[in-house]
């Protein structure tokens, strides 16, 4: 299966989903500078949330190896990063990813997001989860989307239920956040659930 550039027609440096007030495209070695000032600024909203962050989660190094995975992933149809940016500004505001992408009679992949602090409660994740959606259905032609969030997380609980996702159940101890085995609830969605109704 081809990547998402190839699916988008375009050159690295070119792709891009467009919404009204964002653009999602695949992160970018310039992009080091922004991110890793939004990731600093951002530490301790989005550490409860996140795997423990490595010593040298910020530094130079440790983006180009980030870049390095990140695009092995894409050519792999294994994994689809994208970054916000904001429309008109060009400011990085989070990123999300469409992960452990499954093909044959499965035809899904994880949803995971990240919003940096200052841009949180705005709505910008809404627009860009559904633009994600429309992508995966469409040109990945995936089938099923899955997400998960601590049960605490309320906000990460109304974002996805508003962009069409229901709760499927509770693993417990499912992933290690913040140093600890947390239990998760999780959700889903499928081509046939987009949109959801208004």
């Amino acid at each position: 299966m081809a990547d998402l550039l190839s699916y988008l027609g375009m050159a690295p440096e070119e792709a891009r989903l467009e919404g009204q007030r964002l653009v999602l495209r695949p992160p970018r070695l310039a992009d080091y500078d922004q991110w890793a000032r939004l990731r600093a600024l951002s530490r301790d909203f989005l550490q409860p949330w996140e795997p423990t962050w490595a010593a040298d989660e910020l530094t130079p190094a440790a983006w180009r190896q980030r870049m390095r995975g990140y695009w092995r992933d894409m050519r792999n149809d294994a994994a689809y990063p994208l970054f916000l940016m904001h429309r008109d500004s060009g400011e990085l505001l989070g990123g999300l990813t469409l992960s452990d992408v499954r093909r044959g009679a499965a035809q899904a992949a994880t949803l995971g997001y990240w919003i940096g602090m200052p841009h949180a409660g705005r709505g910008y994740m809404s627009e860009a989860v559904r633009l994600a959606l429309a992508h995966a259905f469409g040109a990945l032609a995936l089938h099923r989307v899955e997400a998960a969030c601590i049960p605490d997380n309320a906000p990460s609980r109304r974002l996805l239920r508003s962009c069409g996702f229901s709760q499927e159940g509770l693993a417990r101890r499912y992933l290690k956040i913040n140093g600890q085995w947390r239990d998760h609830l999780l959700f889903a969605i499928t081509a046939e659930d987009f949109p959801p109704a208004a």
